[in-house]
């Protein structure tokens, strides 16, 4: 592990400590040239599916991408760092559970947008707006509306039984 301040491949590991339900490990380390700490994150590599897109390219699960993807979507809004990589290893447990070679981006984008639905509903419509590519702003209005009656679903309490008598 090179230091990531100086190039240095010389340094040694202070602290370790296991983290997102232990599926990574994290290393603070010392660089023996320069004295500087720095973090890196160790993680099992896990075959990963294909992922099959809209157009039929197949092409690796790169959690970099979709975290960027996500970064993006919440861009100036109030998720942590630590909610999106929470969701991107969520997603790539439920990949690795499918036990497939293939899947279709079908599968993470509607998984992603649900994930985002509960994080934050403007990220939510964000990333549903590229991922979805919405032809004109009645798509657009159309997801909205959904959303929003969806919500009312939820806030609104349960009527009571109707008394007979």
């Amino acid at each position: 592990m090179r230091c990531p301040f100086c190039q240095d491949a010389e340094n040694k590991v202070i602290d370790s400590r296991e983290s997102q339900e232990g599926s990574v490990i994290r290393r603070r380390r010392e660089c023996l040239s320069c004295k500087r700490r720095f973090t890196t994150y160790e993680r099992v590599e896990e075959l990963a599916p294909l992922i099959v897109k809209k157009d039929g390219r197949r092409e690796t699960f790169d959690r970099d991408k979709l975290l960027a993807g996500l970064q993006k979507a919440c861009e100036k809004r109030p998720v942590s760092s630590d909610r999106l990589e929470e969701t991107v290893a969520a997603v790539e447990r439920l990949l690795q559970g499918m036990g497939e070679k293939e899947v279709p981006s079908s599968v993470i984008g509607e998984e992603v947008m649900r994930r985002l639905q509960a994080l934050d509903e403007v990220a939510y419509v964000r990333f549903a707006s590229v991922y979805r590519s919405f032809h004109d702003i009645t798509e657009f209005m159309e997801e909205l509306k959904d959303l929003l009656s969806e919500r009312a679903r939820e806030r609104k309490p349960p009527r009571p039984p109707d008394k007979e008598g």
